[in-house]
């Protein structure tokens, strides 16, 4: 099979090495790919949201199916695109992505199908989102409504700062469109973690848990980010929490979709917290997780390209899992994610040994040598026999190939680890 891989960043990284890994594959492609996406597909200068040329592309040689990675294509309508060509596409449409391109509407689903989430509110008026904050509190977080690759969430501790957050956001216009409407929800305590699910129609099929890292700094302090690190197994979750998300949370919200005549057929992302009355959902994403991803299809046993197939076919598909654990660390530009420098010389990256992933999110080739090209600049992922060794072994590889200019959080699954000192 020829297979398309839509972007360019660390996730398209992992699911273009993933999927070589298949003996159906013929050619991957990666449009626009990226430097280190080269060495395991043929990169293809087309932009991701280019829809017109995607298409043209795609019937030229002969694709046997597109599988879209970021998150604005699918919000745009490619897979509606696609398929209107008779071309095979995993992802969404534009109807079903919406759960992601507007959280207003996510909320609307959750509270319309009572599928557990934070009380909350949306707002199109600056005033009244103030006055609501005033009257509420603090902690409290806001969101922009539509896509802010990430960084459109405040968890604010103080009235003051959500304020300031709103301010950015309406005021300041910081995002664009997206922040023409706000999201302000009450601020939950307890373990966040993450779950992907293969859907088609009311069929969920789950990947393995895993626990993102947004904050940019140690400890969990600074902006949030579009993810600093990540790992799998979560561990210190209950036993039962995959199955527990499953019923009350992933399974539901495939049927409320159906309900809405948004029938979800593609990978559904659910940020999930686990509180004292159970798992409840903090976002959702119609896409594969970012750095999740990284960490979660090295533990993947099975041929992702059978899978992925098997799924659009309406088949179950067989999901088999590596019991070693694996963490994966970002190595990211000094002021991400405010402002940061491009260009910064990585030197060291020779120094990752053959049994340590390397995906790379920003980066470019200047002279045969590897400069920063992003604010999360790559991600070092690490397979081990249990979760401590794994975040030992990235964290000694990313000590490595971090250069000046670049930052990284040494503190990746701490909360697995109870370590003491980072909380």
């Amino acid at each position: 099979m020829n297979v398309l891989v839509i972007g360019k960043g660390g996730r398209e990284h992992a699911l273009a090495w993933k999927l070589v890994q298949s003996d159906q594959v013929g050619t991957i492609y990666a449009a626009p790919g990226s430097a280190a996406i080269a060495e395991v597909a043929v990169t293809v200068d087309i932009a991701e949201t280019d829809g017109e040329a995607l298409v043209a592309f795609a019937k030229d040689k002969a694709i046997d199916l597109t599988i879209v990675g970021p998150e604005q294509p699918l919000v745009d309508g490619m897979v509606d695109r696609f398929e209107a060509e008779g071309l095979k596409i995993f992802g969404p449409n534009r109807q079903a992505a919406e759960i992601e391109g507007s959280k207003a509407f996510a909320k609307y689903l959750m509270a319309t199908y009572d599928i557990p989430t934070a009380d909350h509110q949306s707002f199109t008026d600056y005033d009244e989102a103030v006055a609501y904050v005033e009257e509420k509190g603090a902690p409290i977080v806001i969101k922009a409504d539509g896509l802010a690759s990430g960084k459109g969430v405040t968890v604010a501790a103080s009235v003051a700062e959500a304020v300031d957050a709103l301010t950015e956001i309406m005021k300041d216009a910081r995002f664009g469109a997206a922040g023409d409407q706000v999201v302000v929800e009450e601020f939950l305590a307890g373990e966040e973690f993450s779950l992907m699910a293969f859907v088609n129609g009311e069929n969920v099929y789950p990947l393995v848990l895993s626990q993102d890292h947004k904050r940019a700094f140690l400890g969990d302090k600074g902006p949030n980010t579009g993810g600093m690190g990540a790992y799998s197994p979560v561990p210190q979750l209950p036993d039962d929490a995959l199955l527990t998300a499953m019923v009350n949370i992933m399974e539901p919200t495939a049927r409320a979709m159906i309900a809405e005549g948004r029938p979800y057929c593609g990978l559904l992302y659910a940020g999930l917290i686990w509180t004292s009355t159970g798992p409840k959902v903090i976002e959702f994403n119609c896409r594969f997780g970012d750095p999740e991803t990284q960490v979660v299809l090295p533990r993947l046993k099975s041929d992702l390209l059978q899978v992925m197939n098997d799924v659009l076919n309406g088949q179950s598909p067989d999901l088999e899992w590596d019991e070693r654990a694996c963490c994966g660390i970002v190595l990211a530009s000094e002021g991400y994610p405010g402002s940061y420098e491009k260009g910064t010389p990585l030197p060291n990256l020779h120094e990752v040994d053959t049994q340590t992933l390397m995906f790379h999110a920003g980066t470019k080739q200047v002279d045969g040598g590897w400069q920063s090209d992003g604010g999360r600049i790559l991600l070092v992922a690490s397979l081990a026999s249990h979760l401590e060794a794994a975040i030992d072994q990235a964290n000694q590889v990313i000590e490595r190939v971090q250069s000046d200019g670049t930052f990284y959080r040494e503190d990746i699954g701490y909360r697995a680890l109870n370590k003491a000192k980072y909380a």
